[in-house]
Order: C-alpha cells, then structure tokens, then sequence
C-alpha cells in the first residue's frame, strides 16, 4: 500500500495500518513525486507505533530519505534519460540511507504511458514507455536487471487513467528473472488480480484508502493479489 504523506493525515494512520494488518497486507510504501508537507517522518512513526508491518520509502528525491523506515526502494528511473534521476540523487542520498542504517532495495523504476501526463513525469521530465512497445519495457528491465537491480518498477503513475497492460506486465516478468512491481491506476481488485496473474510479484494500490470510506476495500484487494503467487503463474 502506498501512502502520499501530502495527501493523508499522520492522525488517521493508525486506523488504516491496523486494518491494513488485520487485511493482510505486505508492506508501505511512503512516498511522492513532489514532497509539499514534513509529514514523512510523521506517517513512519505512526505505522510503526501501530504494527510490524515493514515501511518502506519509495522517495521522489534524496530530501524524503529520513531514518524512521525499515528499508528505501533505492530507485534509478532507467526509462529515462534525465541524469538526476538516474544516479543524481542517487548519489546525494546513499552516505543518508547509510548513517541512517535503512536497507537499500535496488529498483529499476520504468513509467509506462498512462493516458495523461503524470507527476512523477512531469517532476522526472522524462518520456514514458509507450503502452504498446512491450519490446522497450523488457529491453528496459534487462538491462536494470545486468546493472544489478533487485526489483523492476512497471509505473504507470499515481492518478493515472490506465494502469501498465496486462501483456506488457507478463511479457516482462517472463523475460526477467527479477521480481516485478506493477503500480498506478490500478483501480479494482479484478485489475489487481489480473496483474498477478500475468505476473507480477506485488502490487501498489494507495489512493482509494486515503479516505475512511474505502477501507472496507482492502481485504477485497488484499485477497485478490494474494490468491495466485507469480510464482504459481509462471513456468
């Protein structure tokens, strides 16, 4: 579950990571593409005070990384071609994520085209992967896989219309011996079931349980995620 500390109250954290728990939830990913607010630190030490549920930084630069979090997606946006977001801020927040003692997680991060144009595009200012080249998206996460990232990032963004194709999701996953991530616009536990079933690893759902009335959902999505393992999908 993915957590915007712009856009959710430290306050009602709490009561959204103990129905998280009770859920069966995996794990939290905090983070955003533009930090407006000092609330990161804030919204850590809530889960924490709450669960054991690991929290994970998934930071839009080196100025989220704080040293409440269990571990960081140390992310290299590998779609693009904007150098900051390639090795930049990687740079200025690796000495953080070690005197901190977080557990890095390297992730190569790849947006695919969305219906509109994102945050996270627009603060990268790099290009998305086409939604129908599955070519490019696989050629992308080898190569983040031979340059040693841990995990792949299939992004179609917070906010965004369309989430990453089932094709592109099981293309890649069977190209790759990595873990895949799928996350944006993934709007239903049907479309979240079917990104699993195509073979993706884990799933990030987050903006429908920034409100009260939504929680009753995550059990639904919970169980549709967790019904089939990629690992049971794939040869």
């Amino acid at each position: 579950m993915l957590l915007d500390p712009d856009r959710i109250d430290p306050n009602r954290v709490p009561s959204l990571a103990a129905a998280s728990a009770e859920a069966g939830v995996d794990a939290f990913l905090i983070g955003t593409s533009l930090l407006m607010s000092d609330h990161t630190s804030d919204v850590i030490k809530a889960i924490k005070k709450t669960t054991k549920i690991p929290a994970i930084l998934f930071p839009g630069n080196w100025l989220q990384i704080t040293p409440e979090a269990d571990a960081i997606l140390f992310l290299s946006l590998i779609s693009g071609r904007n150098p900051d977001y390639l090795i930049t801020e990687q740079v200025r927040g690796a000495p953080l994520v070690k005197s901190h003692g977080i557990e890095p997680i390297p992730t190569g991060y790849i947006l695919v085209e969305s219906g509109k144009q994102t945050s996270v595009e627009y603060i990268s200012d790099t290009h998305p992967v086409p939604r129908d080249k599955y070519d490019i998206a696989k050629a992308h996460a080898l190569a983040g896989e031979y340059l040693g990232m841990k995990l792949i990032y299939l992004e179609a963004g917070s906010g965004a219309m369309e989430s990453v194709p089932d094709e592109m999701v099981a293309e890649v996953s069977e190209y790759i011996s990595r873990p895949v991530i799928v996350g944006g616009g993934i709007v239903s536990p049907e479309e979240a079931n079917r990104k699993v079933m195509a073979g993706a690893s884990f799933v990030v759902i987050g903006n429908h349980f920034e409100k009260e009335q939504s929680r009753s959902l995550i059990s639904e999505f919970a169980d549709a995620i967790h019904v089939r393992t990629a690992s049971e999908v794939l040869p």
